[in-house]
């Protein structure tokens, strides 16, 4: 069968293949799949030639396979944390089981060690040897409805499974066992080889359908019960699960490469940032070279912004209570929040965000037609009282660097300011190559406490964020339940140089808060005219920015970045005026250069610059005093010559690029 005509059959039995999918499916299916067809369709209109129907069902069908595949896995790795649970019931017959999901490299699964031994990452090989033992064995996994009376019993000396059980109840959903045992019998906890709480989601012949599967238990970590800190802390065990070898030696070649950039580490080798217990965990301490880092990233966004007509504004750290009270801050935001009592009994806050103070600052006179949009853009800290087992290197923090802005604009101005937004995001991104998809954040309808406004102030913000999306030809998705507690958003997800994705910048459209603090402007017939917000972070923040960019470039910031740009390396102690003297000149020109003497042998000097990730040094020696000519060895060991001024030409112009 050629080409053509297999394309044409497996068209054919699509409409097959769909409508036995939906015989099965039930009310919740249907919805996704209805939602799976509406994105879809759009994704078709941006990528394939429109009116094709042959092409538009295969490219369908070959999606939906993806899709189907991607569901396998997850399905497989659930398993597993079954079968590892299992491991643990025979090897530490003690212990209980709480729970344990499917996750994007494989599973985990916590337990309750208390009363005996708790595994080492030494007994991981011992764990896992156990689980093939029993994989063999289990021929069928079955699903079983049972009674919130029968699962209290089977597990009542298990708090945690009665803790969910009792939820599950509650909510009125059914209570659900999974049993593992033999085939061509039914499964019950009286004959299975395992039984677990489970909602579902597992392959049906475990010993056939994991036969290929390559998994290995990975690590053992502490996780409170629920992720409550008030809670019992549990031992984690997590296991890593791909469909075949070649994709786990994949995914552990590119662990071993992220070890090597993790940003913790080069950020401590390169003497960027530091931690203080005094000071506490989750504060940064940036040192001089982190300091120059974090400017020239500042500086380049508000090029970026004064381009397009933004102004700088500063407001302070603190604010009454009364600010956030107005802006629902307090009600929706109160447990992030750090609460500062004055010695008069007056309540006051750190602030988590900046747009209430801002909303302050517009609202402080009358603003014609004329003078909209306003543009406020403002670098500065806030601050959010995160769970102390959740902070980690810049990634999660207490304070926090906002390269933060906000638009205060007419409706008719959003989709020209949203767009010159996005073209700043644009270029910041790709001048460090980084490849950008978007995520739609929008509101989850079944959770409309969470958030500020009614559904059709919410419904219209969503749609023209769409039509944004859409005109700019964007590769976009929906999040639902992404979205801020006040507007919907344009989440940017960045992929690094090993592959991984990072969520960056941030654009927000805000009806809410406008409403609240009655903002608005005077319109051509002089009347009042109610105002939108649009917020925005290119970087998200600094900290979180600098950690993915670390790892992006293993620390091998380009020249117009790098805290130090070049290092003068005289040979020998009679070359050192003459080096003295290159390295006054490259200062006098704004280059970041730094001289080291010999008090050091050449060769230590030399590695250490190489080890710093130095983007150039110059060694000089009696061939560069006699001919004049300088020798630039790259971080990467290309090599340049050229006279003092070709050379400090070449720098200048190579930082004035800002090339990667």
């Amino acid at each position: 069968m050629g080409p053509r005509k297999a394309g044409f059959f497996i068209i054919s039995q699509l409409d097959t293949i769909i409508k036995n999918l939906e015989l099965k499916q039930t009310d919740a299916v249907r919805g996704a799949q209805t939602k799976w067809n509406e994105l879809y369709e759009q994704y078709y209109e941006r990528h394939f030639v429109p009116g094709n129907k042959e092409m538009r069902r295969l490219s369908k069908f070959c999606i939906l396979n993806t899709i189907m595949n991607k569901e396998e896995l997850n399905h497989i790795r659930h398993t597993l944390s079954h079968l590892l649970a299992s491991a643990i019931r025979e090897l530490y017959p003690h212990a209980k089981p709480t729970l344990g999901p499917a996750i994007d490299t494989g599973f985990y699964y916590d337990f309750d060690f208390d009363g005996g031994d708790k595994p080492a990452p030494k007994d991981l090989q011992k764990i896992e040897q156990k689980m093939r033992e029993l994989l063999k064995k289990w021929e069928s996994m079955q699903r079983e409805v049972v009674t919130d009376t029968q699962a209290l019993a089977f597990f009542k000396n298990n708090p945690y499974k009665i803790e969910m059980i009792t939820d599950i109840a509650k909510g009125g959903s059914p209570i659900t066992f999974y049993h593992s045992g033999a085939s061509g019998d039914t499964l019950t906890t009286e004959n299975a080889l395992f039984t677990d709480l489970c909602e579902g989601g597992h392959v049906e012949t475990p010993n056939k359908e994991l036969r290929e599967v390559a998994f290995k238990l990975d690590r053992i970590a502490g996780a409170y019960w629920r992720g409550d800190e008030n809670n019992t802390m549990l031992t984690r065990i997590y296991g890593l699960a791909f469909e075949n070898k070649d994709a786990l030696v994949t995914y552990e070649t590119n662990l071993e490469e992220a070890k090597k950039r993790d940003h913790r580490k080069l950020g401590k080798e390169l003497d960027l940032f530091t931690f203080s217990e005094l000071v506490g965990p989750g504060l940064p301490l940036w040192t001089p070279r982190g300091s120059i880092l974090r400017h020239e990233l500042d500086t380049y966004i508000w090029e970026l912004r004064k381009k397009h007509g933004y102004t700088r504004v500063a407001i302070p750290h603190i604010t009454k209570k009364d600010l956030y009270v107005t802006s629902g801050h307090w009600e929706k935001f109160a447990d992030e929040l750090f609460k500062v009592a004055t010695r008069e009994g007056k309540e006051y806050a750190l602030k988590p965000m900046n747009c209430p103070h801002h909303t302050q600052i517009f609202a402080r006179k009358p603003h014609s037609y004329r003078e909209m949009p306003q543009r406020y853009a403002e670098t500065t800290m806030v601050y959010r009282d995160e769970q102390s087992g959740e902070l980690g290197g810049l990634t999660r923090v207490l304070s926090i660097t906002q390269d933060d802005s906000h638009v205060f604009c007419r409706s008719n101005q959003v989709k020209e300011e949203f767009n010159k937004i996005w073209d700043i995001v644009d270029t910041l991104y790709s001048t460090f190559n980084f490849k950008l998809r978007v995520r739609l954040s929008f509101h989850d309808p079944m959770t409309m406490e969470k958030y500020l406004g009614d559904t059709k102030v919410w419904g219209n913000s969503e749609k023209a964020l769409k039509e944004i999306a859409i005109e700019r030809k964007a590769d976009y998705f929906e999040g639902i339940g992404e979205a801020a507690m006040y507007g919907p958003k344009l989440d940017f997800m960045a992929t690094d140089s090993i592959g991984r994705e990072h969520q960056v910048a941030t654009i927000q459209l805000d009806m809410n808060l406008p409403e609240r603090f009655d903002l608005s402007c005077i319109n051509e017939q002089g009347e009042s005219e109610r105002i939108v917000m649009i917020h925005a972070a290119i970087m998200g923040s600094i900290e979180r920015f600098t950690a993915v960019l670390i790892e992006h470039l293993a620390g091998n910031f380009p020249l117009w970045l790098a805290p130090i740009q070049l290092r003068v390396l005289p040979i020998a102690e009679a070359h050192q005026k003459y080096a003295k003297e290159l390295f006054d000149k490259l200062a006098q020109s704004q280059i970041r250069a730094e001289f080291r003497d010999t008090g050091e042998s050449f060769g230590k000097r030399v590695r250490a610059s190489k080890v710093d990730k130095v983007p150039y040094f110059i060694c000089i020696g009696d061939k560069e005093i006699e001919t004049g000519i300088l020798r630039l060895e790259a971080h990467d060991g290309t090599v340049i010559e050229k006279n003092i001024d070709d050379t400090l030409a070449f720098l200048t112009e190579k930082i004035k690029e800002r090339s990667l």
